[in-house]
């Protein structure tokens, strides 16, 4: 996975909160597997169960009394293993969806319009134009605009910029990432330090609707996605007027000419 270059799957953040820190809610008495992700309404059933482990909808255990998972498993439909990249916009959609209250640190412009809730950082700014639809979550020090759509339960990271004509939907950036101008970004994640050149393009919907398929070791693998679209590494520089074909991979490092169109999965260069 090629956001996973630098970071391993506890540390990546989802709604901006490290895995394992998402995994202190839930500490204590019981043991959680570090790649699970418990969504918030399995935290108040864990306490009130008479059960000894929480176990996902295909048997796999996440958290546990004692030393070793029991038998006698509560299944949950909305808590699972994170086992590839795009269980971390499931993992996301939980969190950012869940989200009840905003908190806003950052300055925003009287021209910009919230619709939702929101979480700003401390010195991010959204400037004239913004509008976010639905639960967004922003890091600090962000420069947010002027005239970008960000929607979906989508956090972006810290020191980002997102600037004129972008749409962000449903998708996770990690921090120090530029989004600047003309762009499309659609139930994606982009690691950090990556710059997205002008009208940079990423699609997220098969033409029959279907789900969406991707290359895992060598071998397409269902994501069970009907809208997915790309996974880009850490330090990836597109190319101006890049387009990207839904489930394609980035590998950290990499990077595209203007006019690019990547049809399969670029491999890491660092």
């Amino acid at each position: 996975m090629p956001v996973l270059h630098t970071r391993s799957i506890p540390d990546f953040p989802i709604g901006n909160l490290p895995l394992r820190d998402h995994h202190a809610a839930v500490a204590g008495k019981w043991t959680i597997h570090p790649h699970a992700w418990i969504a918030p309404g399995d935290i108040d059933l864990l306490e009130t169960s008479e059960k000894s482990t929480l176990a996902a909808a295909d048997g796999s255990p996440l958290a546990w009394l004692g030393t070793e998972p029991g038998a006698d498993a509560l299944v949950s439909e909305d808590s699972f293993l994170i086992r590839h990249a795009w269980d971390f916009l499931r993992a996301n959609e939980s969190y950012v969806g869940a989200l009840k209250v905003s908190t806003i640190l950052g300055e925003v412009n009287a021209l910009a319009v919230i619709d939702g809730i929101v979480e700003i950082g401390p010195g991010t700014r959204l400037l004239p134009g913004v509008v976010i639809e639905g639960n967004v979550v922003i890091g600090a020090n962000c420069k947010i605009g002027p005239n970008c759509y960000i929607r979906g339960n989508t956090s972006i990271g810290d020191r980002c910029h997102i600037g004129n004509a972008v749409e962000i939907k449903n998708s996770i950036l990690l921090s120090a990432t530029n989004v600047g101008h003309l762009s499309y970004v659609g139930d994606s994640i982009l690691g950090s330090k990556v710059n997205f050149g002008a009208g940079t393009i990423t699609s997220n919907l098969r033409h029959d609707g279907a789900n969406h398929f991707t290359l895992v070791d060598g071998k397409l693998i269902d994501t069970g996605r009907r809208k997915f679209g790309t996974i880009v590494g850490d330090g990836v520089h597109t190319g101006i007027h890049t387009s990207i074909y839904p489930g394609r991979k980035l590998g950290a490092g990499s990077s595209t000419r203007p006019g690019d169109v990547v049809r399969t999965d670029l491999p890491s260069l660092i």
